[in-house]
C-alpha cells in the first residue's frame, strides 16, 4: 500500500491551493476517526489515505472530477481498491463535462467517504461564521440550523449528504453529530500540519 507520506506528496503534486490541501487533511482525519468509531482501527491508515486522496483531480480538473483521478492515482502507483474508493465518492453525481459518475460505493469505508465529504465542507463553513472560527465549540443544534438554511453553504449538496446517510442506514442527525465530533477532535492536528506547510 502507498504510504501516508507518499500519498501526501502525490496530493501536493496536483493540488497547490491551501483550501484543497486543508479539505484533504480534514477528510483524512474524519475517515481515520470513523475507522476507530466503526471497529476498523486496524485499517485506520488505509481509510485515512483514501480520504487524503479523494479529491486529487479536483483542483486541476474540476469538470472531470472523479474521471481524471484514476489516471493520476495510477501514475502515483496507487492500488485499484483505493482508486475505486476515491471514484465512488462521486457516485450518481454529474460533473461539469456532463458525465455521471457510475462507480458505486460498496464497502462501508466508501459509504462513509461519500456521506462525510460534502458534510465536512458545510461544517467548516459553519465554523468560519463563529467568533472562535472553530468546530471545537460548535453544538449540534447550531450545525442543524445552518444545515437547514438553504442559502448557507449552498455549494454543499444536502441531497448528497442525505443520500450518504441513507446508504449507511444512519439517521441524518447521527451523521451530522459524528462528523462534527470527528472534525473537532482533529482540528488542532490539521492546523499544525497546515502551518508546517
Amino acid at each position: 500500500m502507498i504510504s501516508r507520506d507518499e500519498a501526501f506528496d502525490l496530493l501536493k503534486k496536483y493540488n497547490k491551493d491551501s483550501f484543497h490541501i486543508q479539505h484533504a487533511l480534514t477528510v483524512e482525519a474524519v475517515m481515520k476517526w470513523y475507522a476507530d468509531e466503526l471497529g476498523y482501527a486496524d485499517e485506520k491508515e488505509y481509510w485515512g489515505i483514501v480520504g487524503l486522496l479523494h479529491d486529487i483531480d479536483f483542483e486541476l480538473y474540476p469538470d472531470e472530477h472523479c474521471l481524471k483521478a484514476p489516471e493520476l492515482l495510477k501514475e502515483g502507483g496507487v492500488s485499484e481498491d483505493i482508486i475505486h474508493a476515491v471514484c465512488s465518492h462521486g457516485y450518481g453525481i454529474t460533473v461539469g463535462c456532463g458525465e455521471t459518475i457510475d462507480v458505486e460505493p460498496i464497502r462501508e469505508m466508501e459509504k462513509v467517504l461519500f456521506a462525510a465529504d460534502e458534510l465536512t465542507g458545510l461544517i467548516w463553513a459553519a465554523a468560519l461564521m463563529r467568533p472562535s472560527k472553530s468546530t471545537k465549540d460548535m453544538e449540534l443544534k447550531s450545525l442543524k440550523k445552518k444545515y437547514k438554511s438553504k442559502g448557507f453553504a449552498a455549494g454543499c449538496s444536502r441531497e448528497v449528504i442525505e443520500r450518504g446517510a441513507n446508504q449507511l442506514g444512519w439517521e441524518l442527525n447521527d451523521l451530522l453529530d459524528k462528523t462534527l465530533q470527528a472534525m473537532a477532535a482533529s482540528e488542532d492536528t490539521i492546523n499544525k500540519e497546515m502551518l508546517a506547510g
